[in-house]
């Protein structure tokens, strides 16, 4: 892309540098959000989806942190529409907004000191194989809310899912589970987890150390409508490897089939009529061909 938004501004992508002693740099004091934009080419629209509930939470991210943004809600959302108009964007879209601490300091209190505010927005196709992935449980677990909190979308505590990654790619699988301190299936290292078992829907609670994702919110909401019962429970590692169907879901995962847990095959090795039936009608609200969920488009053009 040729502009990005910088606390109020668009300027050239190249001309979006920082110091080498931002505090963010050093010590991970920053928020972020991951937001989609998708470009549908017979109606020539282009979506962001769910763009407010990202914005709120990106708030919510900072109010965790204890640092401030100074736009708001509404105003993040204009400029994010400004962004895509003047990159004149005919595609789909990963949009990054992020505030972080600008200070040039090594001192560790943030207490009153600058931020600064950006949206970035890159082209972007599948982030995951559609076709489905092998997923490795990782010894790393999932950092738990009672040190790190995990609500929010904070960049320092994403080395956790750094290094549960690295730890599922260098052992030949495609992504990563973590279990929580408690033993209990938590997430993926950028997506929440869903198992399917006769029929009905389970996924981990929001107390067990997962972030409270807008996709899984959307994935819930559109399978309670399409009459599949979703149950929020504790699931423990066994059940992964017994379900029928398992997957990932998040803004850059969309729904993901997951067809091997640790060598195991999930079902008979390929994608869920369950999780293809989801995965087909969630297009289909992201690109606006569903009125029902109109309400949660924003659209650019």
């Amino acid at each position: 892309m040729k502009y990005v938004w910088v606390d109020g501004k668009l300027i050239p992508e190249r001309e979006a540098v920082i110091p080498i002693l931002t505090h963010a740099l050093h010590y991970g004091t920053s928020v972020f959000e991951g937001i989609r934009a998708y470009y549908n080419p017979e109606r020539r629209n282009l979506y962001i989806f769910r763009a407010r509930e990202h914005y709120v939470r990106f708030h919510n991210s900072a109010k965790i942190l204890g640092i401030r943004i100074n736009y708001s809600v509404d105003e993040l959302i204009n400029a994010t529409v400004e962004l895509l108009k003047v990159n004149e964007v005919h595609e789909n879209v990963y949009i990054r907004p992020i505030t972080f601490v600008s200070a040039s300091t090594v001192n560790l209190d943030i207490r009153d000191l600058e931020t600064k505010t950006a949206i970035i927005a890159i082209p972007f196709g599948h982030y995951l194989e559609p076709r489905g992935v092998r997923a490795k449980v990782v010894s790393w677990l999932r950092v738990h809310n009672s040190m790190f909190p995990m609500k929010a979308k904070v960049g320092g505590i994403y080395v956790n899912s750094v290094i549960a990654l690295l730890d599922a790619k260098v052992s030949g699988f495609d992504e990563a589970i973590l279990l929580n301190r408690d033993g209990y299936v938590a997430e993926g290292s950028g997506e929440n987890i869903f198992i399917v078992k006769d029929g009905i829907l389970h996924t981990p609670p929001t107390y067990d150390s997962i972030l409270e994702g807008i996709t899984r919110d959307t994935v819930m909401t559109i399978a309670r409508d399409l009459g599949f019962t979703v149950i929020e429970r504790r699931i423990t590692r066994e059940e992964l490897y017994t379900a029928d169907e398992v997957f990932f879901v998040g803004t850059a995962a969309e729904v993901t089939p997951v067809i091997n847990v640790d060598g195991r095959v999930i079902g008979n090795g390929e994608p869920g009529p369950i999780t293809l039936k989801l995965r087909n009608y969630y297009m289909d609200v992201v690109y606006g061909r569903v009125d029902k969920y109109k309400g949660w488009l924003t659209p650019v053009y």
